[in-house]
């Protein structure tokens, strides 16, 4: 290793790892760091899920700069970033090269189930501790085929569900005068699918709430030609569009709804919707999208591992690189909040002693308190989940808090907007 490789130069050779390449962030000269790898979307349609990493490895490495205290031994960190280049098969290849090429310690991971899922399942077939976290916890869970008695061993994961995303959306809807009718956008993927599930996805809970589903089915994506959704959503007379896609599907979605002339009164669809640069595309069109809310600067919790409050990392994020906050920021720090503390309560450096301390997790992090114990199932733990709707202050869109009734401590900032069209 090059003792002479600094940190700044580490920061500026993130961006040329891309694709699967060993980025290596040694934070102490050692001949045996504990090493935490990590899994993310740097590069394809989900990169945006990536866009704070740069910013918070920078934070953590400045964190733990002095090494971590394990079972009585101080070791320096190293944390090898590795790109899923938004392919589960990728993400999986990923994983399976830090446990058995790069010898982790640790397996983070975030950023869809197309991440998480086959991480944490490569983890858990070489029973390696793994935490992942940014995909709602049915996908992540069921769709491993996990058994809710007995769970997994060595796979953790911390989000909301799809109970707390129907709860949201559907109080959100309830308050605005509409027909009901809702339109579907529901890919063939983990999501999609788990969204869609005729007894455990939205179909049953939006009826029971006195819904109508417009629903053509799963479609395979990416899709470059909505027009026959359109038409089915126009015929139905559908005033709501929900769905959960990639944010160049959605684009194009939200882009031809234009062109032939469908106006619904609310879009809330889940992932396409969340980020800035994502939105901005739309112009004026952006305004009053409305989206899932995982974290915001309105959220009344701190990093355990830095001490920042929410507002304070989202104005060091926009401080650091020019952008506005982004909604993974937060979840991308607590990833590492829990990670850390892992370390720290761990006996010894042995997978057995840091899944020990994996389970035993009773955190207060940025995005809530972590503790694994609890539930639902076994392996899982959730977060609060808003609404939030993409408002025009100034010259820019800002996400605004319309909705808090599933995490009242987090405060509603405005109130809900029907669409409107030129």
């Amino acid at each position: 290793m090059n003792t002479n490789f600094t940190r700044r130069k580490l920061l500026k050779a993130l961006p040329a790892a891309g694709a699967g390449a060993f980025s290596p962030w040694i934070l102490a000269e050692t001949s045996k760091p504990i090493k935490i790898g990590f899994v993310s979307p740097q590069t394809g349609p989900l990169a945006v899920f990536a866009e704070p990493d740069k910013f918070i490895l920078e934070q953590v490495m400045k964190s733990v700069s002095g090494g971590v205290v394990i079972g009585g031994k101080k070791y320096p960190v190293a944390i090898v970033y590795k790109d899923s280049q938004s392919n589960p098969n990728k993400a999986g290849s990923a994983a399976a090269e830090l446990i058995l090429r790069d010898k982790v310690d640790l397996v983070v991971a975030s950023g869809t189930p197309a991440t998480t899922n086959p991480v944490a399942d490569q983890c858990e077939l070489n029973g390696v501790p793994c935490i992942t976290n940014d995909a709602p916890w049915q996908p992540y869970f069921f769709g491993r085929k996990g058994n809710p008695k007995t769970g997994f061993e060595w796979t953790y994961h911390f989000f909301w569900g799809l109970e707390d995303v129907v709860g949201a959306f559907s109080a959100m809807w309830a308050r605005t005068a509409t027909n009901k009718t809702v339109g579907a956008l529901w890919p063939n993927d983990e999501d999609g699918n788990a969204w869609g599930d005729s007894k455990l996805g939205f179909p049953p809970a939006l009826a029971a709430k006195g819904f109508k589903v417009i629903d053509r089915g799963r479609m395979q994506t990416p899709v470059s030609d909505f027009s026959a959704f359109i038409a089915e959503f126009k015929k139905n007379q559908v005033e709501i569009v929900t769905g959960v896609l990639p944010p160049p599907d959605f684009a194009n979605f939200w882009n031809q709804s234009g062109q032939q002339g469908f106006k619904p009164k609310i879009v809330t669809v889940a992932k396409a919707t969340e980020f800035p640069s994502a939105v901005s595309a739309f112009g004026d069109r952006a305004q009053g999208l409305t989206v899932e809310l995982m974290w915001s600067p309105e959220h009344p919790f701190s990093s355990s591992l830095t001490g920042q409050s929410s507002r304070q990392l989202a104005q060091a994020y926009t401080a650091a690189t020019g952008r506005p906050w982004i909604v993974t920021l937060g979840f991308k720090q607590a990833l590492f909040d829990v990670a850390i503390d892992v370390l720290k309560r761990a006996t010894d450096r042995s997978p057995e002693a840091i899944r020990d301390a994996i389970v035993s997790t009773q955190l207060a992090t940025i995005v809530g308190p972590i503790q694994f114990k609890k539930g639902p199932v076994p392996n899982v733990c959730k977060t609060p989940l808003v609404v939030g709707q993409w408002k025009r202050s100034g010259k820019s869109l800002e996400l605004r808090i319309v909705d808090n009734s599933l995490a009242p401590n987090v405060p509603q900032q405005e109130q809900l907007d029907v669409l409107r069209y030129a």
